[in-house]
């Protein structure tokens, strides 16, 4: 118990590189291997295979994984834990061992239950008015079943929906004897789990930075070195892709969290004490993490069939590519006469290049999603209107798709239940459930309110300034601005130049159902001491006018030299039901930080 323990990732998503297994068990020792496999979207895509077949609703691909890696893993004395049970965790783990059991080798398999409600659906109310009864309902469990698995001597434990932290959570426990109010030891265990949980994406993926550190290699996976005070050092193996360093960790904390207390099912974790330190090459140190007891309710993940959806992308080329989509939109309002869809999106995508020189160069898209709950209406009768069209619209009339039939999609929502209602059971490689119980103490108060905390106003000139839109009228190119407490001093002038903001900061964006949440991060002291009264809520809404229409809510990270903003609904009913060009929010962070701003020369 005097060394760390080792925990290692291989899959940030059901999809994800299918050589990780492999490479992160050769790649180096590893006390526990964890996989998390789910997201609000897969548990709709699992709840309608298990619609068709009773005996599925799990991650097929991670028993492939174990046809080729059980033996390695037993072979290195590292033990597997992986939410991948899906809406099936008992029928995993009965899969496993008659894997196990072919290939010859010797393992105790576990497993945990209790977070699938659907059968309690009704008296839980978690029935939606609109579309009623769930199809799939699933709390997020906590880490104490896995911890129950480990204690009892399973070497594989395999879950339904838990917190993607808890895979992380639950082996730290066991091992280090942590109490359930071990509060800051939780919560650090937490944070490094949520670093893992998106596999690659701590270790270069997605980094906004990306050509710093990308090398020809695909980026190497994550690994937490935890300590028995819950601090850990996140790395990976050496010789693989990628990097690790202060700011890929950054990114992978800010992606798609709230505010600054993260509450979960066995403790609220704050982020605003994080504290990350350089700790050698490809090494980053995460303390002082601080927690508290969690909420008195824990979440679940409700997805209904909420109907039918269909889209078409017609290719407009050359002059006149406003005029040409209106007349597209002209045409399908008169072609779908009584059969409109009851919801029409149109997005027009680029714009083409004065003189183009290829053809690619003159191209825009104009992309329309529907959604009704009649598949007929979004079947044929949509896409073939839409070709009907096609001697008979704008000139160059071409598009990228044949016509489809259209496919039903899900709506997800959130709902909370309390603690108590949730029957956490940890199935023993012998067979002896071991009921979990909820968490001994709880806090109404786990989630913080938004702050806007006021500009900081320090010695750096950079602190100081005034932005343009926040005071009187200034020059192009530079900033008055006396500070506050030397009212009646000289007027400083501060140069300015006129940037992407992504000069100066990254970003990382995701979705939470219907929410997207996009965290910025400042590379440097001066830099953040200038964002941080710079990027409020107003700025937002003008650097990015699609969020005008929604409540958006800032959180500030000063630990992290970052802002959290939460912008409600943007993403509509969810991933599935989406109707934007980018319906999970990934690229949000990146427009944001193509927009141009003034940003004072002294602090690029």
């Amino acid at each position: 118990m005097s060394r760390p323990l080792r925990i290692g990732n291989a899959s940030g998503f059901y999809g994800d590189r299918f050589s990780a297994v492999r490479e992160m068990l050769e790649g180096g020792p590893l006390d526990v291997l964890t996989g998390d496999y789910l997201a609000e979207l897969t548990m709709l895509i699992l709840g309608r295979g298990k619609m068709k077949d009773p005996d599925a609703g799990y991650a097929t691909t991670f028993l492939r994984q174990m046809e080729e890696c059980l033996g390695r893993a037993a072979d290195r004395g590292t033990k597997i834990v992986t939410n991948a049970g899906g809406l099936n965790p008992a029928g995993l783990a009965a899969k496993l061992r008659e894997l196990a059991d072919r290939l010859g080798v010797a393992v105790e398999i576990a497993y945990v239950e209790g977070d699938d409600l659907l059968a309690r659906a009704d008296g839980l109310g978690l029935a939606d008015e609109r579309y009623g009864r769930p199809l799939t309902a699933n709390a997020y469990l906590g880490a104490w079943g896995i911890a129950a698995c480990l204690r009892g001597g399973a070497d594989v434990v395999v879950t339904g929906r838990v917190t993607d932290a808890s895979l992380v959570v639950g082996p730290a426990a066991a091992h280090f004897g942590w109490a359930r109010d071990d509060w800051d030891a939780l919560a650090g265990a937490t944070v490094a789990g949520h670093v893992l949980e998106c596999g690659a994406q701590a270790t270069g993926g997605n980094y906004a930075f990306f050509q710093e550190i990308y090398n020809v290699k695909a980026p190497g996976f994550p690994l937490a070195e935890i300590q028995a005070d819950g601090s850990s050092v996140i790395t990976k193996h050496a010789g693989t892709g990628g990097a690790v360093t202060i700011e890929t960790v950054t990114a992978q904390l800010l992606y798609e969290i709230g505010g600054p207390a993260y509450a979960g099912p066995d403790v609220t974790t704050r982020f605003d004490t994080i504290e990350l330190r350089d700790d050698g090459a490809d090494r980053v140190s995460i303390s002082g993490v601080r927690g508290a007891p969690p909420p008195p309710g824990t979440k679940v993940c409700l997805n209904h069939l909420g109907g039918h959806r269909n889209e078409m992308t017609f290719v407009l080329t050359g002059l006149d590519v406003e005029a040409k989509a209106g007349l597209v939109q002209t045409q399908m309002e008169a072609a779908f006469g009584e059969s409109r869809p009851a919801k029409i999106e149109w997005t027009l995508l680029g714009s083409p290049a004065a003189d183009p020189g290829t053809q690619g160069e003159a191209t825009a898209l104009l992309r329309c999603a529907v959604l009704d709950p009649d598949p007929e209406k979004v079947g044929r009768a949509f896409s073939g209107a839409a070709v009907e069209m096609a001697l008979a619209g704008y000139p160059g009339f071409t598009m990228t798709s044949p016509p489809g039939k259209g496919s039903p999609y899900g709506v997800y929502s959130p709902a909370f239940v309390p603690n108590e209602e949730i029957e956490h059971v940890a199935v023993l490689p012998d067979g002896t459930r071991v009921p979990v119980p909820a968490a001994p103490l709880t806090s109404a108060s786990a989630e913080s309110p938004a702050s806007e905390s006021p500009p900081a106003r320090g010695a750096d000139p950079t602190s100081i300034v005034e932005h343009p839109g926040h005071g009187e009228p200034v020059e192009p190119g530079s900033v008055e601005n006396p500070p506050a407490e030397e009212a009646g001093a000289a007027v400083r002038r501060v140069p300015l130049r006129r940037v992407p903001l992504g000069r100066v900061a990254g970003a990382r964006s995701g979705d939470k159902g219907g929410d997207a949440n996009i965290g910025v991060w400042a590379r440097t002291d001066a830099q953040w001491r200038w964002l941080e009264p710079f990027l409020t809520v107003e700025r937002l809404h003008e650097l990015m006018p699609e969020t005008r229409a929604h409540t958006v809510t800032r959180h500030v990270l000063p630990n992290l030299r970052a802002v959290n903003f939460v912008v409600e609904g943007l993403l509509q009913e969810g991933v599935s039901a989406s109707t934007r060009f980018d319906p999970q929010g990934k690229a949000l962070g990146e427009w944001l930080r193509s927009r141009l701003v003034d940003i004072p020369e002294a602090v690029l």
